[in-house]
């Protein structure tokens, strides 16, 4: 799941949303101020049950977040690193560079995501109490119930055994640990997803179908998002298991045209050595691997301007570009790929650029040891 928007860092690691949040963010704050609340405590002003809602919203966004860095926690205490963290629809995923080590890490950073939902459950459910006893306002007991439930609940849901659910994280540790084989029991995970998934959806529009109910609907919806997210792991699972072994430098474009820092825009943009060939090109300093510019970003650039602005003003720095060893594990560095021009991985060694690799180079590699290499046909 890619975000749509980031929000920041925090403790290094980049969280960002999905457009789907907002959907459901619109959802609670709406459900509580048009309906739960006004319902339960007539005879307010509208601003207090809109302000009471977008309050209860955020602050169950904010316990999405906790969950997520709950895995971010263990998995980098597991010698496991974090790329991002992404809220979305169904929660939140963490997103690892790497693979866990064994079941057991893979069971532990699974695991805490729910725990931390539960106890977050159990907190909002003690200060609840406490507020009643307080005699405090009903609406403000209400939205700390009211969150104690949720996160109950996200605990359970997120329990289920199904990818990319926590639960079918914890199914596949169970199966590896039964197995010994990782991409199997990764296969095991998203088939129940699957599942999971299409089985939410029948009893959705069975729902909708009988009652007219809008939640009928918005069970099939979040059904569909599993049956999306499950193929997609198991695909991307698929094709780890293909790449196993093969290092970047068999998959890279080795010594690509790099474009000096200071050349203008102008000169970029009209020379043949760059015009044809590519849509990405390594930007070099002194010799050495300085950023990435496409064609589009140098395109965006007024003609009038072009002869005054330089690669480097219009380029993606080298900080925010991915950058591997020729020698790393290719099946390692799919994860963090994006598709998109400005996502081209540069490859350095020694500080010295040798390549550069994009999602095509990628799938070519598949294709040919799908088609060629002696034991990988029939893999995926």
């Amino acid at each position: 799941m890619r975000a749509t928007f980031v929000l920041g860092r925090i403790a290094g690691v980049r969280v960002g949303v999905h457009w789907s949040v907002l959907f459901i963010f619109g959802i609670i704050a709406l459900g509580l101020s048009q309906g739960h609340l006004p319902d339960t405590y007539p005879g307010r002003a509208w601003a207090v049950y809109w302000a009471a809602g977008l309050c209860t919203a955020v602050v169950f966004f904010a316990s999405l977040l906790a969950h997520e860095l709950a895995h971010a926690v263990v998995a980098r205490h597991n010698g496991v690193e974090v790329d991002d963290i992404v809220l979305w629809l169904l929660g939140g995923a963490a997103r690892l560079k790497t693979e866990a080590s064994s079941p057991g890490v893979e069971l532990r950073i699974a695991g805490v995501g729910p725990l931390v939902s539960l106890l977050l459950g159990g907190l909002f459910t003690l200060g609840a109490w406490l507020l009643d006893l307080a005699s405090a306002s009903g609406i403000v007991v209400e939205m700390v119930a009211w969150l104690a439930g949720i996160n109950v609940l996200l605990a359970l849901f997120n329990a289920l055994p199904a990818a990319p659910l926590d639960g079918g994280r914890l199914l596949r540790a169970f199966l590896w640990w039964r197995t010994g084989d990782r991409l199997r029991a990764t296969a095991g995970a998203t088939a129940a997803g699957r599942g999971l998934g299409w089985l939410l959806v029948v009893l959705g529009l069975i729902a909708f179908m009988r009652t007219g109910a809008f939640g009928g609907l918005w069970l099939a919806l979040i059904g569909w998002f599993l049956i999306a997210a499950a193929t997609a792991e198991g695909r991307q699972a698929q094709l780890r298991g293909v790449l196993a072994g093969v290092p970047v430098r068999d998959a890279m474009t080795s010594d690509p045209f790099t474009v000096p820092a200071d050349t203008t825009v102008a000169a970029f943009l009209t020379s043949t050595r760059y015009r044809y060939r590519h849509a990405a090109f390594p930007v070099t300093h002194d010799g050495a691997p300085f950023g990435l510019v496409t064609l589009d970003s140098a395109r965006k650039v007024p003609p009038a301007e072009a002869h005054a602005v330089t690669v480097r003003e219009v380029m993606v720095p080298l900080s925010q570009t991915t950058v591997v060893g020729p020698d790393g594990p290719l099946a390692d560095l799919l994860p963090r790929m994006e598709p998109g021009a400005e996502h081209r991985v540069l490859v350095v060694d020694h500080g010295r650029l040798v390549g550069i690799l994009s999602l095509s180079d990628v799938s070519r590699t598949v294709t040919w040891l799908m088609n060629t290499a002696p034991g990988r046909r029939g893999v995926g």
